[in-house]
């Protein structure tokens, strides 16, 4: 026999001895003293706060092991919602126990809403189990009913089922703004009015001896008021009286 030959065959003698004395000792030590290990009742540890119920395992005198965390609405974050073995169920001292811990609602990152149109917007968030909140609608310059503004600023982190605010463009102002026509001649209240796509509406005269006359001193509806185009603009203008009676009889 050659001398490599000599070291393996001593290296397999040394492994196969190995084998048989750890067998003898699984057999005739570890079985033994396991299977004269006292027996435990696994205790119900679901819904425990984790430091709590790893200090009760601990106390039977079995090996809590953490699982790591999962999300469980049924249960508060860091208390236990799983373990392995179940409750109820015997089994040796010193037996890991393994548990599995909420945590708690979890947290989603709020997408960019801005520059979509409501019914995508709310798909959007639905997707992501957020829903649409308060919606208020303002005049901008922006494309009507389009999102120009939102509640929390895209990729802020909040709960699941947060209702995300919105703020919609109302489309930029169209009407008509009156412009204020008091003290002018009529002639010229009649241009501006036509100036501002509006028409003029009833003229009503009143007599006034301290007035030229067609001097507007009164109009309707009142300058900066807000109308539609085409709308009419009644004005009340002075008429020619001689003398301070004539005004008073009128």
């Amino acid at each position: 026999m050659s001398i490599l030959q000599n070291k393996w065959f001593k290296y397999t003698l040394y492994v196969f001895g190995g084998l048989i004395v750890l067998l003898l000792f699984f057999n005739f030590v570890f079985m033994p003293w396991y299977v004269s290990a006292d027996e435990v009742k696994v205790p119900k540890v679901l819904g425990t706060e984790k430091v709590k119920a790893m200090k009760i395992l601990e106390d039977l005198d079995l090996e809590p092991v953490d699982g790591g965390e999962r999300f469980d609405a049924r249960y508060p974050k860091g208390s236990i919602i799983y373990q392995k073995p179940e409750p109820g169920k015997k089994v040796k001292e010193g037996r890991r126990v393994f548990l599995y811990v909420s945590s708690g609602t979890p947290m989603v990152k709020v997408p960019s809403l801005k520059g979509k149109a409501f019914r995508d917007a709310k798909f959007t968030l639905e997707r992501m189990d957020l829903e649409i909140g308060d919606t208020v609608y303002v005049e901008s310059d922006s494309p009507k009913d389009v999102i120009i503004d939102q509640e929390y600023e895209e990729n802020s982190l909040v709960k699941v089922g947060t209702k995300i605010s919105i703020t919609i463009s109302a489309g930029e102002e169209t009407g008509i703004e009156i412009p204020d026509l008091l003290g002018k001649s009529l002639t010229e209240a009649q241009r501006i009015i036509a100036q501002n796509n509006l028409v003029v509406g009833r003229i009503n005269y009143q007599p006034s001896f301290s007035l030229l006359p067609n001097t507007v001193i009164d109009q309707y509806p009142s300058k900066s008021t807000i109308v539609e185009e085409g709308s009419a603009v009644d004005l009340f203008v002075t008429k020619n009286v001689s003398t301070r009676e004539e005004v008073e009889v009128n």
